[in-house]
Protein backbone atom coordinates (compact mmCIF):
# COMPACT_ATOMS: atom_id res chain seq x y z
CA UNK A 1 0.00 0.00 0.00
CA UNK A 2 1.33 3.51 -0.97
CA UNK A 3 0.26 6.95 -0.65
CA UNK A 4 1.39 8.38 -3.30
CA UNK A 5 1.89 12.15 -2.00
CA UNK A 6 0.50 14.45 1.40
CA UNK A 7 -2.95 14.19 1.22
CA UNK A 8 -4.69 17.38 0.17
CA UNK A 9 -6.31 19.24 3.33
CA UNK A 10 -10.03 18.70 2.56
CA UNK A 11 -11.08 21.54 4.85
CA UNK A 12 -9.30 24.21 2.79
CA UNK A 13 -10.85 24.61 -0.35
CA UNK A 14 -12.84 23.00 -3.29
CA UNK A 15 -10.88 20.69 -4.78
CA UNK A 16 -9.86 20.76 -8.61
CA UNK A 17 -8.16 18.26 -11.26
CA UNK A 18 -4.82 19.72 -10.04
CA UNK A 19 -5.66 18.69 -6.41
CA UNK A 20 -5.63 15.43 -7.10
CA UNK A 21 -1.77 15.08 -9.12
CA UNK A 22 0.67 13.40 -7.01
CA UNK A 23 3.76 14.99 -6.86
CA UNK A 24 5.69 11.70 -8.77
CA UNK A 25 7.06 12.44 -12.46
CA UNK A 26 4.70 10.82 -15.29
CA UNK A 27 6.48 8.34 -16.53
CA UNK A 28 4.97 6.65 -19.77
CA UNK A 29 5.82 7.49 -23.56
CA UNK A 30 5.72 11.06 -25.10
CA UNK A 31 1.76 10.76 -26.86
CA UNK A 32 0.94 7.57 -25.00
CA UNK A 33 -2.97 7.93 -24.42
CA UNK A 34 -2.44 7.13 -20.68
CA UNK A 35 -1.58 10.57 -20.14
CA UNK A 36 -5.09 12.04 -21.74
CA UNK A 37 -6.84 9.48 -19.51
CA UNK A 38 -4.99 10.57 -16.33
CA UNK A 39 -5.85 13.93 -17.02
CA UNK A 40 -9.78 12.62 -17.53
CA UNK A 41 -9.45 10.68 -14.43
CA UNK A 42 -8.07 13.95 -12.14
CA UNK A 43 -11.22 15.76 -13.82
CA UNK A 44 -13.87 13.81 -13.03
CA UNK A 45 -12.32 12.99 -9.39
CA UNK A 46 -12.32 16.90 -9.23
CA UNK A 47 -16.26 16.63 -10.43
CA UNK A 48 -17.15 14.51 -7.64
CA UNK A 49 -15.40 16.07 -5.18
CA UNK A 50 -13.67 12.30 -4.27
CA UNK A 51 -12.15 12.51 -0.61
CA UNK A 52 -8.76 11.75 -1.16
CA UNK A 53 -7.98 9.50 2.27
CA UNK A 54 -11.12 7.71 0.90
CA UNK A 55 -10.21 6.83 -2.68
CA UNK A 56 -8.15 4.02 -3.57
CA UNK A 57 -6.51 2.78 -6.74
CA UNK A 58 -5.34 -0.94 -7.47
CA UNK A 59 -3.34 -1.53 -10.32
CA UNK A 60 -1.97 -4.86 -11.78
CA UNK A 61 1.20 -5.11 -13.79
CA UNK A 62 1.72 -3.02 -17.41
CA UNK A 63 2.18 0.86 -18.36
CA UNK A 64 -1.35 1.30 -16.96
CA UNK A 65 -0.45 0.04 -13.87
CA UNK A 66 1.10 3.00 -13.02
CA UNK A 67 -1.84 4.90 -12.53
CA UNK A 68 -1.87 4.81 -8.84
CA UNK A 69 1.54 6.38 -8.56
CA UNK A 70 0.09 9.27 -10.06
CA UNK A 71 -2.76 10.20 -7.87
CA UNK A 72 -3.02 11.52 -4.86
CA UNK A 73 -4.96 9.07 -2.92
CA UNK A 74 -4.37 5.54 -1.49
CA UNK A 75 -3.19 3.29 -4.04
CA UNK A 76 -1.95 -0.70 -4.34
CA UNK A 77 0.49 -1.87 -7.31
CA UNK A 78 -0.43 -5.58 -7.19
CA UNK A 79 0.87 -7.79 -9.41
CA UNK A 80 -0.54 -9.60 -13.00
CA UNK A 81 -4.02 -9.95 -13.62
CA UNK A 82 -4.65 -9.55 -9.47
CA UNK A 83 -6.03 -6.32 -9.51
CA UNK A 84 -9.38 -7.13 -9.50
CA UNK A 85 -9.17 -9.53 -6.76
CA UNK A 86 -7.05 -7.33 -4.33
CA UNK A 87 -9.52 -4.23 -4.87
CA UNK A 88 -12.55 -7.04 -3.64
CA UNK A 89 -10.58 -7.60 -0.61
CA UNK A 90 -10.30 -4.09 -0.25
CA UNK A 91 -13.72 -3.36 -0.74
CA UNK A 92 -14.84 -6.20 1.11
CA UNK A 93 -12.69 -5.09 4.43
CA UNK A 94 -13.70 -1.31 4.38
CA UNK A 95 -17.20 -0.49 1.91
CA UNK A 96 -16.86 3.01 2.22
CA UNK A 97 -14.18 3.22 0.27
CA UNK A 98 -14.33 4.42 -3.13
CA UNK A 99 -12.09 1.81 -4.66
CA UNK A 100 -10.69 2.12 -8.55
CA UNK A 101 -9.13 -0.45 -10.70
CA UNK A 102 -7.23 0.44 -13.53
CA UNK A 103 -5.79 -2.24 -15.79
CA UNK A 104 -4.68 -3.18 -19.37
CA UNK A 105 -6.41 -5.57 -21.66
CA UNK A 106 -2.91 -8.09 -21.22
CA UNK A 107 -3.17 -7.94 -17.74
CA UNK A 108 -7.17 -8.30 -17.05
CA UNK A 109 -8.01 -10.60 -20.07
CA UNK A 110 -5.46 -12.97 -20.15
CA UNK A 111 -3.70 -14.01 -16.54
CA UNK A 112 -6.05 -11.54 -14.98
CA UNK A 113 -9.66 -12.75 -16.90
CA UNK A 114 -10.54 -15.27 -13.77
CA UNK A 115 -10.55 -12.40 -11.42
CA UNK A 116 -12.05 -10.02 -13.56
CA UNK A 117 -14.97 -12.27 -14.49
CA UNK A 118 -15.51 -13.26 -10.57
CA UNK A 119 -15.24 -8.85 -9.70
CA UNK A 120 -18.08 -8.56 -12.68
CA UNK A 121 -20.53 -11.69 -12.16
CA UNK A 122 -20.47 -10.57 -8.19
CA UNK A 123 -21.18 -6.99 -8.63
CA UNK A 124 -18.51 -5.66 -6.26
CA UNK A 125 -18.68 -2.31 -6.05
CA UNK A 126 -15.65 -1.17 -8.06
CA UNK A 127 -15.01 1.25 -11.20
CA UNK A 128 -12.70 -0.85 -13.14
CA UNK A 129 -11.18 0.70 -16.05
CA UNK A 130 -9.58 -1.62 -19.11
CA UNK A 131 -6.97 0.60 -21.23
CA UNK A 132 -7.50 -1.14 -24.77
CA UNK A 133 -4.37 -0.25 -26.60
CA UNK A 134 -4.11 -4.09 -28.57
CA UNK A 135 -0.67 -4.94 -27.66
CA UNK A 136 1.20 -5.78 -24.61
CA UNK A 137 3.12 -2.27 -24.27
CA UNK A 138 5.66 -2.50 -21.38
CA UNK A 139 7.20 -5.96 -22.78
CA UNK A 140 7.76 -4.26 -25.85
CA UNK A 141 5.02 -5.08 -27.93
CA UNK A 142 3.96 -8.59 -28.10
CA UNK A 143 0.75 -9.07 -29.23
CA UNK A 144 -2.65 -9.25 -26.47
CA UNK A 145 -6.20 -10.96 -26.14
CA UNK A 146 -7.38 -8.20 -27.56
CA UNK A 147 -5.28 -7.86 -30.96
CA UNK A 148 -6.28 -8.45 -33.74
CA UNK A 149 -6.07 -11.48 -36.48
CA UNK A 150 -2.76 -10.75 -38.48
CA UNK A 151 -0.78 -8.66 -35.86
CA UNK A 152 2.57 -8.40 -36.39
CA UNK A 153 4.61 -8.52 -33.60
CA UNK A 154 7.94 -9.41 -31.74
CA UNK A 155 5.87 -12.59 -30.62
CA UNK A 156 3.66 -13.05 -34.05
CA UNK A 157 6.12 -11.91 -36.82
CA UNK A 158 4.05 -13.35 -39.78
CA UNK A 159 0.69 -12.25 -37.81
CA UNK A 160 -1.36 -13.66 -35.18
CA UNK A 161 -3.97 -16.41 -35.90
CA UNK A 162 -6.10 -15.89 -33.18
CA UNK A 163 -9.29 -14.35 -32.41
CA UNK A 164 -9.47 -11.41 -30.55
CA UNK A 165 -11.19 -11.11 -27.15
CA UNK A 166 -14.08 -8.31 -27.24
CA UNK A 167 -13.36 -6.71 -23.49
CA UNK A 168 -17.14 -5.58 -23.69
CA UNK A 169 -18.56 -8.68 -24.74
CA UNK A 170 -16.34 -10.51 -22.28
CA UNK A 171 -18.30 -8.13 -19.39
CA UNK A 172 -21.66 -9.11 -20.59
CA UNK A 173 -20.97 -12.69 -20.92
CA UNK A 174 -19.90 -12.41 -16.99
CA UNK A 175 -22.79 -10.44 -15.93
CA UNK A 176 -21.41 -7.47 -15.38
CA UNK A 177 -24.78 -5.07 -15.04
CA UNK A 178 -22.59 -1.67 -16.18
CA UNK A 179 -20.41 -1.36 -19.43
CA UNK A 180 -19.51 1.31 -21.21
CA UNK A 181 -16.80 2.12 -23.78
CA UNK A 182 -14.95 5.80 -24.28
CA UNK A 183 -11.90 6.86 -26.06
CA UNK A 184 -8.56 8.23 -24.64
CA UNK A 185 -8.78 11.82 -26.24
CA UNK A 186 -12.39 12.40 -25.89
CA UNK A 187 -12.20 14.58 -23.04
CA UNK A 188 -15.47 15.88 -22.67
CA UNK A 189 -17.08 12.04 -23.36
CA UNK A 190 -14.52 10.42 -21.45
CA UNK A 191 -14.99 12.08 -18.09
CA UNK A 192 -19.20 11.78 -18.16
CA UNK A 193 -18.38 7.98 -18.73
CA UNK A 194 -16.44 8.02 -15.87
CA UNK A 195 -19.00 9.83 -13.36
CA UNK A 196 -21.72 7.20 -14.41
CA UNK A 197 -19.44 4.36 -13.54
CA UNK A 198 -18.94 6.35 -10.01
CA UNK A 199 -22.70 6.66 -10.03
CA UNK A 200 -23.32 3.27 -10.29
CA UNK A 201 -23.32 1.15 -6.93
CA UNK A 202 -21.94 -2.09 -8.22
CA UNK A 203 -19.07 -3.58 -10.65
CA UNK A 204 -19.23 -0.82 -13.04
CA UNK A 205 -16.97 -1.63 -16.34
CA UNK A 206 -15.39 1.13 -18.58
CA UNK A 207 -13.09 -0.14 -21.89
CA UNK A 208 -10.90 3.07 -23.15
CA UNK A 209 -9.26 2.79 -26.48
CA UNK A 210 -6.11 3.25 -25.74
CA UNK A 211 -3.29 4.57 -28.12
CA UNK A 212 0.23 2.54 -27.75
CA UNK A 213 1.99 5.36 -30.08
CA UNK A 214 5.66 3.36 -29.88
CA UNK A 215 4.00 -0.67 -30.76
CA UNK A 216 0.90 -0.54 -32.32
CA UNK A 217 0.19 3.57 -32.92
CA UNK A 218 -3.08 4.19 -34.76
CA UNK A 219 -4.91 0.68 -34.48
CA UNK A 220 -8.05 2.32 -34.05
CA UNK A 221 -7.68 5.06 -36.69
CA UNK A 222 -10.66 3.72 -38.54
CA UNK A 223 -13.05 5.23 -35.90
CA UNK A 224 -10.78 7.86 -34.20
CA UNK A 225 -9.63 10.04 -36.55
CA UNK A 226 -11.06 13.25 -36.87
CA UNK A 227 -11.81 12.37 -40.84
CA UNK A 228 -13.96 10.38 -39.70
CA UNK A 229 -15.22 9.69 -36.13
CA UNK A 230 -18.68 11.26 -36.93
CA UNK A 231 -19.60 8.65 -39.67
CA UNK A 232 -18.04 5.90 -37.64
CA UNK A 233 -18.71 6.54 -33.86
CA UNK A 234 -22.56 6.21 -32.24
CA UNK A 235 -22.66 7.85 -29.04
CA UNK A 236 -25.23 5.93 -27.36
CA UNK A 237 -27.35 7.79 -24.92
CA UNK A 238 -30.43 6.44 -22.54
CA UNK A 239 -33.89 7.43 -24.75
CA UNK A 240 -31.98 8.74 -27.61
CA UNK A 241 -32.35 7.67 -30.73
CA UNK A 242 -29.12 5.89 -32.25
CA UNK A 243 -28.55 8.50 -35.04
CA UNK A 244 -25.00 9.01 -36.17
CA UNK A 245 -23.05 10.70 -39.33
CA UNK A 246 -21.31 13.91 -39.97
CA UNK A 247 -25.20 15.31 -40.80
CA UNK A 248 -26.81 13.09 -38.75
CA UNK A 249 -28.13 11.31 -41.29
CA UNK A 250 -27.60 8.02 -40.52
CA UNK A 251 -29.34 5.57 -38.01
CA UNK A 252 -29.70 1.96 -36.43
CA UNK A 253 -32.41 -0.31 -36.38
CA UNK A 254 -33.14 -4.11 -36.15
CA UNK A 255 -31.98 -6.02 -39.11
CA UNK A 256 -34.76 -8.62 -40.35
CA UNK A 257 -34.95 -11.30 -37.94
CA UNK A 258 -34.24 -9.09 -34.94
CA UNK A 259 -30.67 -10.43 -33.72
CA UNK A 260 -28.65 -7.93 -34.86
CA UNK A 261 -28.30 -4.14 -36.25
CA UNK A 262 -27.88 -2.61 -39.15
CA UNK A 263 -27.21 0.81 -40.83
CA UNK A 264 -29.84 3.21 -42.53
CA UNK A 265 -29.98 5.90 -44.19
CA UNK A 266 -32.59 8.61 -42.77
CA UNK A 267 -34.41 9.97 -45.99
CA UNK A 268 -33.79 6.92 -48.47
CA UNK A 269 -36.23 4.36 -49.47
CA UNK A 270 -38.72 5.89 -47.01
CA UNK A 271 -36.59 5.56 -44.16
CA UNK A 272 -37.56 8.07 -41.19
CA UNK A 273 -36.24 8.82 -37.63
CA UNK A 274 -39.20 7.37 -36.66
CA UNK A 275 -37.42 3.63 -37.93
CA UNK A 276 -34.22 4.32 -35.64
CA UNK A 277 -33.86 2.18 -32.74
CA UNK A 278 -34.43 4.41 -29.30
CA UNK A 279 -31.14 3.30 -26.71
CA UNK A 280 -32.19 1.55 -23.93
CA UNK A 281 -29.57 0.81 -21.53
CA UNK A 282 -31.32 -1.66 -19.62
CA UNK A 283 -31.93 -3.45 -22.64
CA UNK A 284 -29.05 -6.40 -22.33
CA UNK A 285 -29.92 -8.01 -25.76
CA UNK A 286 -29.32 -4.50 -27.42
CA UNK A 287 -26.78 -3.87 -25.76
CA UNK A 288 -24.66 -7.08 -26.46
CA UNK A 289 -25.61 -6.51 -30.31
CA UNK A 290 -24.11 -2.82 -29.78
CA UNK A 291 -20.81 -4.43 -28.99
CA UNK A 292 -20.83 -6.70 -31.72
CA UNK A 293 -20.98 -3.82 -33.74
CA UNK A 294 -17.23 -2.96 -35.87
CA UNK A 295 -15.97 -0.76 -38.75
CA UNK A 296 -16.71 -1.09 -41.39
CA UNK A 297 -19.52 -1.93 -41.53
CA UNK A 298 -20.90 -0.54 -38.64
CA UNK A 299 -19.65 2.55 -36.54
CA UNK A 300 -18.35 1.78 -32.88
CA UNK A 301 -20.63 2.42 -30.22
CA UNK A 302 -19.68 4.18 -27.56
CA UNK A 303 -21.42 5.69 -23.86
CA UNK A 304 -22.94 3.37 -21.57
CA UNK A 305 -24.01 0.39 -23.58
CA UNK A 306 -25.89 -1.40 -20.89
CA UNK A 307 -26.69 0.24 -17.16
CA UNK A 308 -28.84 -2.47 -14.85
CA UNK A 309 -28.56 -2.17 -11.18
CA UNK A 310 -28.45 -4.72 -8.61
CA UNK A 311 -27.59 -5.54 -5.13
CA UNK A 312 -23.54 -5.05 -4.56
CA UNK A 313 -21.65 -8.24 -3.16
CA UNK A 314 -19.89 -6.02 -0.31
CA UNK A 315 -23.48 -5.04 0.86
CA UNK A 316 -25.29 -8.25 0.85
CA UNK A 317 -21.74 -10.00 2.69
CA UNK A 318 -22.21 -7.27 5.23
CA UNK A 319 -25.87 -7.76 5.75
CA UNK A 320 -24.76 -11.76 5.83
CA UNK A 321 -22.56 -11.57 8.41
CA UNK A 322 -25.06 -8.65 10.34
CA UNK A 323 -27.85 -11.26 10.38
CA UNK A 324 -25.70 -14.39 11.19
CA UNK A 325 -24.16 -12.34 14.51
CA UNK A 326 -27.42 -11.62 15.23
CA UNK A 327 -28.68 -15.09 15.31
CA UNK A 328 -25.52 -16.50 17.19
CA UNK A 329 -27.01 -13.61 20.25
CA UNK A 330 -30.02 -14.81 19.90
CA UNK A 331 -29.45 -18.10 20.53
CA UNK A 332 -27.25 -17.36 23.42
CA UNK A 333 -23.79 -17.92 21.26
CA UNK A 334 -20.77 -14.97 22.50
CA UNK A 335 -19.56 -15.70 19.26
CA UNK A 336 -15.81 -15.12 20.47
CA UNK A 337 -13.25 -16.54 17.76
CA UNK A 338 -10.51 -16.46 20.26
CA UNK A 339 -12.40 -19.33 22.84
CA UNK A 340 -13.13 -20.76 19.97
CA UNK A 341 -9.35 -21.57 18.49
CA UNK A 342 -8.44 -22.11 22.49
CA UNK A 343 -11.17 -24.34 23.11
CA UNK A 344 -9.28 -27.66 22.02
CA UNK A 345 -8.56 -30.11 18.57
CA UNK A 346 -12.15 -31.00 18.23
CA UNK A 347 -15.01 -28.60 17.04
CA UNK A 348 -18.79 -29.22 17.17
CA UNK A 349 -20.67 -27.16 14.64
CA UNK A 350 -24.12 -26.58 15.90
CA UNK A 351 -27.44 -25.99 13.63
Amino acid sequence: MNVAAPLPNLSAKKLGPKDYASDQEVRWCPGCGDYAILKAVEKTLADIQAVPENTVFVSGIGCAARFPYYIASYGFHGIHGRAPAIATGIKLANPELDVWVVCGDGDALSIGGNHLLHALRRNVDLQILLFNNEIYGLTKGQYSPTSRQGTRSPSTPNGSIELPVSAVAFALGSGARFVARSVDTQQKHLPGVLKRAHAYRGAAFVEIFQNCIVYNDGVFDDFTDRKVAPDAQVHVEHGTPLIFGKARDKGLRLASGGLALEVVQLGENGVTEADVLVHDETNRALAVMLAAMAPPTHPMALGVLYCQPAPSFERQMAEGVASAVKKAAEAGSQGDLNALLRSGHTWRVEE
